[in-house]
């Protein structure tokens, strides 16, 4: 996690041992339990908004294609160009 072994964890929990005594340290696991939990909680909710933007980026490019294939003209461009590209094919093949 943050490199510690386990020796320096025994040795953590030995101090919280001395400072908080037996009684307090359930409360501090608890704690510390919950808080872990509402971390996890979060960084879901961050997935999730993520995940949402890019569907909205891909909704947002879907729709720019939409509105250049509107545009007078452009369909007569593009089947140009894949004729274009289809005489190139055929004189590659015939080289």
């Amino acid at each position: 996690m943050f490199g510690l072994g386990l020796q320096e964890l025994l040795v953590i929990g030995v101090i919280f041992f001395l400072i908080f005594g037996v009684k307090r340290l359930p409360d501090i696991g608890e704690g510390l339990g919950k808080t872990l939990k509402e971390l996890r909680k979060i960084r879901g909710e961050r997935r999730e908004e993520k995940e949402k933007r890019e569907g909205s980026d891909e909704d947002l490019i879907s729709g720019l294609k939409k509105q250049v294939e509107e545009i007078p003209g452009m369909k007569e461009a593009k089947e140009l160009k894949e004729a274009v590209d289809n005489v190139k094919k055929i004189t590659k093949i015939l080289k």
